[in-house]
């Protein structure tokens, strides 16, 4: 099942519906923290699927928990993770 967040200010009516998976056995955390005077910040279980909606230009970064850290594993533009 997908888990579909909108957290849009109202100004923003051009972003797009994004969608991501955690094909890994471990929590990660997703973070875009590129677009000013935005952040988005969401824990990701394993196989969960997640919806989201974001500017074109905004980067998803990918952190994978090991134990007491987390690592930032990959970085990816949301418009590679655009859901049509």
């Amino acid at each position: 099942m997908w888990e579909r967040k909108t957290l849009l200010p109202p100004e923003q009516s051009c972003w797009i519906v994004c969608g991501y998976v955690n094909a890994t056995s471990h929590i990660q955390i997703l973070r875009i923290a590129n677009i000013p005077n935005w952040y988005f910040e969401r824990v990701i279980f394993p196989e969960q699927r997640f919806w989201f909606e974001a500017p074109p230009d905004a980067q998803l970064e990918i952190h994978t928990s090991m134990m007491v850290s987390a690592i930032l594993s990959d970085k990816i533009p949301c418009n590679l993770l655009r859901i049509n």
